[in-house]
């Protein structure tokens, strides 16, 4: 895929879509910088492993995806970035009136805004480099929408309509910048809402898969991290230096309802 022996920087990659892309990169022989706001030895020794299991280099950089000066020193601290993965993100449920004010802001600033800042500090870089590749994780929710989801809609949103905007302002450079859409993806912390799900709804857990969490999926099928992984990867390739400024949405069919 052409891109052994580059740098990504994803964020938000301690666990779940974010370490499964990691995984991914540094299977393809990706150099990886894992992010999140934790500073941990387990995060430090999850870099390890990666290093040692894919023999790339892995690091990891604590910074709060939700101040903008931390999301620009990610990429100032990680040396390089040749691949820019924006995977940091966080939910809250409510109706528009009821919707806390500070859980929109912290919403808006870790799903949307870091991206923002994240961009603008590994594109010069990659204009020096004569290389760069951008994927932004927006969501099914970045293209259409659900209710009591206000904050996590309008952010995705945001995040499309910037992907679009970098994607023109380096269309004439070897620099692409898109987007990928999940739908629901298992994660372990998808996996962990399943037996209470099941409690609430008196539910087998095949039931609450496809007929709650997998409602609005039509394949009725999870997408997991790897496929993130390998779709992230295909969009870094050679084969898709002409796929700019646009989303891939890897959701069973949810979005062609």
């Amino acid at each position: 895929m052409s891109v052994a022996g580059k740098t990504a920087v994803i964020t938000g990659s301690n666990s779940g879509i974010g370490l499964g892309i990691a995984r991914e990169m540094a299977k393809a022989g990706v150099n990886v910088v894992l992010n999140s706001y934790t500073d941990r030895d387990e995060d430090h020794a999850l870099a390890a492993e990666i290093s040692k299991t894919f023999n790339v280099n892995a690091k990891y950089i604590s910074a709060d995806m939700s101040k903008g000066d931390e999301c620009r020193r990610l990429i100032t601290d990680a040396g390089g970035c040749d691949i820019l993965i924006n995977n940091a993100g966080i939910q809250h449920v409510a109706g528009i009136e009821e919707f806390p004010a500070g859980k929109w802001d912290a919403i808006i600033a870790i799903n949307m805004s870091s991206a923002f800042h994240t961009m603008a500090a590994a594109v010069p870089g990659m204009r020096a480099k004569g290389w760069g590749r951008i994927v932004n994780i927006a969501s099914a929710h970045g293209l259409t929408a659900s209710p009591y989801k206000s904050a996590y809609v309008a952010a995705k949103h945001g995040v499309v309509g910037m992907t679009k905007v970098v994607a023109l302002e380096t269309a004439q450079e070897p620099i692409t910048c898109n987007a990928i859409c999940p739908g629901y993806v298992l994660t372990p912390l998808v996996e962990e809402q399943i037996p209470d799900t099941m409690k609430e709804y008196d539910m087998s857990r095949e039931d609450v898969v496809k007929n709650v969490l997998l409602k609005r999926q039509p394949s009725k099928e999870f997408a997991t991290v790897e496929q993130m992984g390998g779709t992230a990867l295909f969009l870094c390739s050679d084969a898709a230096a002409q796929i700019t400024g646009t989303t891939i949405s890897v959701d069973g069919g949810w979005t062609a309802l």
